[in-house]
């Protein structure tokens, strides 16, 4: 199929099509993650976003339902160098594509792509499939409005709240687009885990007695998650709190701090991150926005930071009992080594 790539700066890219033909428009970000590409699609957190892998070959060992991070596809659409056209088992993404109604494009230069990304900062784009209409995808990707603009979590959260019953410690969730296994690792604890909406208010909350209250990753903006904002805000001091991902920034923005836009963001599985003691994780990311460090109020203290830009990768304060880090422990980056301190960290406390 004819296909075409097209970015609000004017630069469009003619490939080939792959999937089902139709179109898709938002944030191009690439990740750099050599494996696990049904983990990334199936993110909630890429609401929103075109999902570009930069190494050159994704789908070598087909579609693997069992590590999907939520029952359907969140990237609008995949671009990627080339896709496996007969992976070793099950079915290919072209044809898991093609079955779901996704677009996709290959054949195309996803390094030349990745150092614009990288050079100019994250870009608006649209893919079209079934036409290579360059002029057409540039005037679609210009129209998108920017990310800070949309709230994406509306739509990836649950719509009402569920109950997982466990026998350990009762842990309240708030889903801003969680991750299957984040619930896995909670579970893996015996947590009696009691999951609610983006909009549930701090009373909702505490009506469950939990023993501790859990932020989930999410899309977007967190300034949009104003309903965990304010849960965090108004609970913290009463119930230990603790965030991943966009629960970092939930937590940062709740207790006064700021948060930015980064020029590209982290998305892959080989982050490195260095613990205050001065060890090193490698870890998996994916985020567009981070909390600034220096604008976090007394009482805060860094727990790591990204090696290669310096930026927040997780803060406490021990005087509310907030924990919360920017990656992701849960998706066993090391591959289970933060997921081990993190979690086990967690639940010994609430012991």
């Amino acid at each position: 199929m004819k296909a075409v790539l097209g970015l609000e700066d004017g630069t469009f890219v003619p490939g080939v099509g792959f999937g089902a033909e139709g179109e898709c428009a938002g944030e191009l970000v690439f990740t750099t993650q050599m494996s696990g590409y049904m983990e990334a699609l199936t993110d909630p957190s890429y609401h929103g976003q075109i999902l570009m892998f930069t190494f050159p070959t994704i789908g070598n060992y087909g579609v693997d339902h069992q590590n999907f991070q939520h029952p359907r596809v969140w990237a609008g659409g995949c671009i990627a160098r080339e896709i496996c056209a007969i992976p070793e088992i099950g079915p290919s993404v072209s044809d898991y594509f093609a079955d779901c109604g996704l677009p996709g494009i290959q054949g195309v230069d996803t390094r030349m792509l990745t150092i614009k990304t990288r050079v100019q900062g994250t870009l608006r784009a649209a893919l079209v499939v079934g036409d290579d209409d360059g002029e057409y995808a540039v005037t679609c990707a210009r129209n998108v409005p920017p990310i800070s603009d949309c709230d994406l979590i509306p739509a990836v959260s649950c719509t009402r709240p569920y109950h997982l019953e466990g026998s350990g410690k009762r842990v309240a969730v708030l889903d801003l687009g969680i991750k299957k296994n984040m619930i896995l690792s909670l579970q893996a604890r015996n947590a009696d885990i009691h999951v609610f909406p983006h909009d549930t208010t701090p009373d909702q909350v505490a009506a469950c007695r939990p023993d501790a209250l859990f932020i989930s990753n999410g899309p977007g903006d967190p300034v949009h998650a104003a309903h965990a904002i304010r849960c965090v805000s108004e609970l913290a001091g009463t119930l230990p709190i603790y965030g991943i991902c966009m629960g970092i920034q939930v937590c940062g923005l709740a207790l006064g701090g700021n948060t930015y836009k980064m020029k590209f963001g982290h998305r892959g599985s080989n982050q490195p991150v260095r613990y205050k003691d001065g060890s090193i994780y490698i870890t998996t990311q994916n985020h567009g926005f981070a909390v600034a460090a220096d604008s976090l109020p007394e009482g805060c203290r860094v727990l790591y930071a990204n090696v290669n830009d310096g930026s927040l990768e997780g803060f406490e304060n021990e005087y509310l009992d907030i924990t919360c880090v920017q990656f992701h422990p849960e998706a066993h980056g090391g591959p289970r080594d933060t997921e081990i301190p993190f979690f086990d960290t967690m639940f010994r406390r609430l012991d």
